[in-house]
């Protein structure tokens, strides 16, 4: 069974930082990149952050490009997102994914959500 988990959500006040983990079970973790997402309410859910998996690439969206980190440690099948001079724009159900590519299909998988409110 594939669990991705996510943890680390809160309250939090703008400025601040905050830290997401997922862990991921029931798949080979570092053969899949991962990504984490948000959804604000009203809104549809975007993709923030994007790790390959061995690191070596990153992708972030513009709106939270040089405050967000993401990283990975496959030894412990999980990833991160680092959170730093957080917005109230920020708030939002953060979900972590997991995507393969095999042969011509996308495999993935997603987490429950993390919610993540800012305060101003």
């Amino acid at each position: 069974q594939v669990q991705l988990v996510e943890s680390g959500g809160g309250l939090v006040q703008s400025g601040g930082s905050l830290r997401l983990s997922c862990a991921a079970s029931g798949i080979t973790f570092s053969a899949y990149a991962m990504n984490w997402y948000r959804q604000a309410p009203g809104k549809e859910r975007e993709l923030v952050a994007s790790i390959t998996t061995n690191s070596g690439r990153t992708m972030y969206a513009d709106s939270v490009k040089g405050r967000f980190t993401i990283s990975r440690d496959n030894a412990k099948n999980s990833v991160y997102l680092q959170m730093d001079s957080v917005k109230p724009e920020d708030t939002a159900v953060y979900y972590c994914n997991g995507r393969k590519r095999v042969f011509t299909l996308d495999v993935e998988y997603w987490g429950q959500g993390t919610q993540v409110t800012v305060s101003s």
